[in-house]
């Protein structure tokens, strides 16, 4: 992006602060929905900042441009805003986030505005709680930037579809009979939903507002007897509102809500998850209308997969697995013939091999393909304007970070793989190898049912530790039914809090993702998808229930950047336990050059 737009638009955004009496505004990451991936009507701290990370807090005041984020974009934040006049700040353990400066560096009577309509419940309570001490004003009710960005593009129009009801194990009539239950054991009246993938898992529909994510903007308000939709009526066909209408589910415009909110009395009880709600949502809310804030029924209830949905699951990542050995043999013959790859081919070529397989709509994520240095960029992405040949000299060689996924009807997947260019070195097989013992030794592990997901975070990184190594961002995220790559409420992070919701249940999804990253040198991820099952035949039964994993990506983990010496006997016989399951689930999928690549890829270590 051109720096000297980012100036001017920064300097307008100053202009306009001074011309409405405002001491600093705040630009999150963020949409009404607290969405992970924004339309771009609500990319506003990309386009005042120029940082295309999906993590991000913009703050600006009159002498003042900031932008905090985590380590995992801390080298392509300093690059995207080098030059710019907004100073990185770096988000870590100890150290000030944008909350603690603006209460340090304000004075009494100043004020801080920021949209009400992309900060959430829970960010305000923050808020409020730093800034009362101090007399600082927060506002919540102005939308600053309609005066700075004044050609915003419009809000996404994509029609909306049905879930393949082959795919389907419940019904949303069903569904929200579920979450009326857990509704009336918190003694709720009324239920909010603003998050978009619990919406369109309740409904059983899909769309296609936001990249990568199959959901659609919209809000639902639940009571004991009515359902309500607020979204843009042209995207819902005849044939949708129909179904809509068989399930109990009513329509109204996507501007509506707060009005609607705003009927609710004081002998009403509002359930909603703070987090996930935005303040603007809710800013024509009567006086007196009581709240229960906690995690939403369909949170949980989504978390866990029946059966049916875990065999549709496994058969798109066989889909998956196929596709990916149709990738990597193209991707090594044109290697091996002397072809000039890059970074940016390496989500063309996925996207060719994926879209040939059954049930395909998208790429679950941007595809993070990563040579040498890249590669150690957790969330790197290439782009035309900046990415890497897959070029080595003669005698050396270097590693290819590919992290990638796929939207099927069927399921959603989510995997990394390395792969070594040119002659691989011991210190590249010492640090894959490492790798792979901490990816194995969360692939083995057994915990109690029910246990917080953050605690077993330490099982995978102990080899790591062992050898004083570590990394940066969480173990394990949950996943989707086709709907969103990210999906909580567990995560393996050994950061992350642990309150009961985050509890792991049997047919839970998550990722097992342990890494290495020397800055400058190489990145190491290995990704596989996960579900927790009971223990089969468990050799006590005295201490409770407890779970283990069975990994669902089949793809091959490359041996060649293995140093055998490093792995003990159990682990090279997880590691060929694997590559058996993985070459029989896909060898009748296959064939010719894929089939080969395949076959020699799977051969025991």
């Amino acid at each position: 992006m051109n720096k000297q737009a980012i100036h001017d638009r920064i300097d307008h955004l100053r202009q306009t602060l001074a011309a409405q009496d405002l001491t600093a505004i705040i630009v999150p990451s963020a949409d009404p929905h607290l969405s992970e991936y924004l339309p771009e009507y609500w990319q506003a701290r990309l386009w005042l900042s120029g940082f295309s990370g999906s993590v991000g807090t913009l703050v600006v005041t009159a002498d003042f441009a900031g932008l905090w984020t985590d380590s995992r974009y801390w080298v392509h934040a300093a690059e995207q805003l080098d030059g710019t006049g907004i100073s990185l700040e770096k988000l870590a353990p100890g150290q000030p986030n944008h909350i603690d400066w603006l209460a340090a560096h304000l004075a009494e009577g100043d004020s801080v505005a920021v949209d009400g309509n992309v900060l959430s419940i829970a960010e305000q309570d923050r808020l409020l709680d730093a800034f009362d001490a101090n007399d600082i004003t927060l506002i919540t009710e102005r939308d600053v930037l309609t005066e700075v960005w004044t050609d915003r593009p419009a809000l996404p129009s994509a029609s909306l579809y049905a879930h393949n009801a082959q795919f389907l194990a419940q019904s949303a009539t069903a569904k929200l009979t579920a979450v009326r239950a857990g509704m009336a054991e918190t003694g709720a009246t009324h239920h909010l939903l603003s998050s978009l993938d619990d919406i369109a898992w309740l409904t059983n529909l899909r769309g296609s507002d936001v990249d990568y994510n199959p959901v659609f903007l919209a809000h639902m308000l639940i009571d004991a007897d009515k359902a309500t939709l607020f979204i843009d009526n042209n995207k819902v066909s005849a044939d949708i509102a129909q179904s809509l209408k068989d399930s109990g589910i009513t329509l109204a415009d996507y501007e509506a809500v707060q009005d609607a909110l705003g009927t609710l009395t004081a002998d009403n009880l509002l359930l909603l998850d703070p987090s996930k709600i935005a303040v603007g949502t809710l800013s024509k809310m009567g006086d007196g209308v009581g709240f229960i804030e906690q995690m939403a029924p369909s949170t949980l209830l989504k978390s866990v997969k029946s059966n049916a949905d875990i065999d549709h699951v496994r058969e798109a990542m066989r889909q998956d697995g196929a596709a990916l050995c149709e990738f990597f043999a193209i991707f090594e013959q044109r290697l091996k013939a002397g072809e000039r790859l890059s970074e940016l081919d390496i989500d063309s070529m996925l996207i060719d091999v994926r879209s040939q397989q059954p049930h395909y709509v998208s790429p679950s994520f941007p595809t993070i393909a990563g040579f040498n240095e890249n590669g150690a960029l957790p969330h790197y992405r290439a782009t035309p304007e900046k990415f890497s040949y897959l070029d080595v000299t003669e005698g050396e060689g270097g590693l290819l970070l590919i992290d990638s996924g796929a939207q099927y009807q069927n399921g959603t997947t989510d995997i990394t793989r390395v792969v070594g260019i040119g002659q691989v070195s011991s210190e590249h097989k010492r640090d894959f190898t490492t790798v792979l013992k901490a990816h194995i030794a969360l692939a083995r592990a057994h915990f109690p049912d029910g246990i917080a997901s953050p605690l077993i975070d330490a099982i995978c990184r102990a080899p790591l530790w062992q050898a004083q190594m570590d990394y940066g961002h969480g173990t394990g995220h949950g996943v989707g039914y086709f709907l969103n790559v990210h999906e909580g409420p567990q995560v393996i992070a050994y950061s992350a809090s642990t309150p009961k919701e985050r509890a792991m249940k049997e047919g839970m999804i998550s990722s097992n993702e342990p890494g290495l990253y020397r800055e400058g040198k190489w990145g190491i991820r290995i990704e596989n998808l996960v579900v927790n099952m009971q223990v089969v035949n468990p050799t006590e039964s005295e201490f409770g229930d407890f779970l283990n994993f069975e990994t669902i990506t089949y793809c091959p983990i490359d041996t060649r950047l293995i140093e055998p010496s490093l792995l003990d006997q159990v682990e090279s016989d997880w590691l060929n336990d694997y590559h058996r399951q993985v070459y029989a689930e896909l060898k009748d999928r296959v064939d010719g050059a894929a089939l080969e690549w395949l076959t020699e890829r799977t051969q025991a270590i």
